[in-house]
């Protein structure tokens, strides 16, 4: 599930919350309405619906407060994932790996993917490793690779381009799409 999925679902989860509690606070409060005219007084008998309120944003707020810390610590700290090539290894992406350690005499499979590739968010990444790996690709052959809609696709490349690490060129009704320079000049003083 990706990460504008999750954060889609929560919000929809913390409005359910709060639609909840008012809803149990205004039932709260007929009811209390209801009881107070067959017994000729307007005093609140039972559960005030103040309560109601309150305890829905409480719960809500502690709900997306849990998920906003995950949601962080995951981007601080992502999975090891691994996202295979056509023309070799594996890239490993792991921000955890030892920077410091400038002599590697690991296996080329178990090197760790390039930085660049790492500190982008995770639907960038989804676009760019598959131009890194196959230059030219067409946006459309790019939307099935990432799992994305045309439109997600196409805002992403955008802002790729933006900031210089892709180019595209027109080709029919669909894009080519390739690395920049400077990203495949980075790309192997990394590896």
């Amino acid at each position: 599930m990706g990460r504008t999925t999750r954060d889609t679902a929560i919000v929809a989860l913390v409005a359910g919350i709060l639609l909840l509690g008012v809803g149990a606070a205004w039932q709260a409060y007929r009811q209390a309405q209801a009881h107070g005219e067959m017994m000729g007084h307007a005093a609140v008998h039972g559960t005030n619906p103040g309560w109601y309120l309150l305890g829905s944003v409480l719960v809500a707020g502690v709900v997306a407060g849990a998920y906003w810390i995950v949601r962080e610590e995951r981007g601080r700290n992502p999975k090891r994932q691994t996202t295979p090539r056509e023309d070799g290894p594996s890239i490993a992406a792991d921000d955890e790996r030892d920077e410091s350690s400038t002599d590697r005499t690991d296996e080329p499979a178990a090197r760790a993917s390039p930085h660049i590739l790492t500190v982008l968010p995770e639907d960038e990444r989804r676009v760019l490793e598959p131009v890194v790996d196959s230059p030219g690709i067409t946006q459309i052959a790019l939307r099935d690779r990432s799992e994305f809609s045309k439109s997600k696709v196409s805002q992403t490349v955008t802002d790729l381009e933006k900031r210089g690490l892709l180019y595209r060129e027109r080709q029919g009704r669909t894009y080519r799409v390739y690395p920049s320079d400077e990203l495949i000049d980075d790309l192997d003083g990394e590896r």
